[in-house]
């Protein structure tokens, strides 16, 4: 069984190394291969705004399960604008799309699930969402298993709140009743493992912990994990924040994963925050 990634980032690059030894090839897209680093994981493949590696195509005839991580271009998904006809003719049986929750959009702090429609604020999610049923649509046609999985906030090593605050970059931004879903990185591998193993054409994911929580009161949990200083509260009408970062405040929900523990039996290894960010703290790969 062979394994092909558009999109060897962060999390694609976690799923690789938990299922590497299930695969007897693992080939994989990064924007320039002889930057990335990660050639030990993948035979890399360039993919890019412009221009694609020439063995692409052939590779998706090679290919039997598809994880796809490359957020959409400006016109939308490139990967189908490009692939989609070398993926519906190849014996590809299990494709997953990584999403995000944003294409639910705001709901007030609510409890929110699959069953939710989604009713995206951002061009941003406006776009996930448009990609997102172009390929359930390939599904619907094909029979290939296409399974979303919309992931909340990713963190692990590397990449979370105890990094920030060792680099000064955290901010506590005080918003009243904000709240922010969160999941680890090994839990996203985990799921996508899962649905591998089990797969259901058209199947939607929540991909995501526990218990959503105000932002400041992770920073403030880690902060006294790592013994470090808390940064000063900061009002969020006044934040210093990108136009990116201040439009997530904009959406408030509680988001459950009842779907992904009752259909996959996924038992998320770090169901909050404090499971998470005590095990890097532990294995000092924070």
């Amino acid at each position: 069984m062979n394994l092909f990634v558009f999109g060897l980032g962060f999390t694609a690059r976690r799923f690789v190394e938990r299922a590497r030894d299930r695969f007897a090839q693992v080939r994989a897209t990064v924007t320039d291969p002889a930057r990335s680093g990660t050639s030990e994981l993948a035979d890399l493949r360039a993919f890019g705004p412009e221009s694609d590696d020439s063995r692409i195509a052939a590779d998706l005839a090679d290919t039997d399960v598809l994880l796809v991580s490359a957020p959409p271009g400006r016109d939308g998904d490139t990967v189908l604008a490009r692939y989609r006809d070398a993926i519906a003719g190849s014996r590809i049986g299990w494709i997953g799309y990584l999403s995000t929750i944003g294409v639910y959009g705001d709901h007030e702090g609510a409890w929110i699930d699959e069953d939710t429609a989604p009713k995206p604020v951002s061009a941003r999610s406006r776009g996930r969402l448009a990609v997102e049923n172009d390929w359930l649509a390939l599904g619907a046609e094909t029979g290939k298993a296409v399974q979303v999985f919309r992931l909340s906030g990713i963190y692990g090593p590397g990449r979370n709140p105890i990094v920030k605050l060792r680099e000064g970059k955290s901010q506590r931004i005080i918003k009243p009743g904000q709240v922010f879903n969160r999941i680890h990185v090994d839990d996203i591998a985990t799921t996508l493992l899962a649905s591998v193993a089990h797969p259901r054409n058209g199947a939607t994911y929540n991909v995501t912990d526990d218990e959503p929580t105000p932002p400041q009161v992770v920073t403030e949990y880690a902060a006294k994990l790592a013994g470090l200083p808390l940064p000063p509260e900061v009002d969020f009408e006044t934040a210093d924040l990108s136009p990116m970062a201040r439009s997530f405040y904009g959406e408030n929900k509680r988001v459950r994963n009842r779907l992904i523990r009752e259909e996959l039996g996924v038992t998320l290894a770090y169901p909050t925050y404090r499971e998470g960010l005590a095990a890097l703290v532990a294995d000092a790969r924070d």
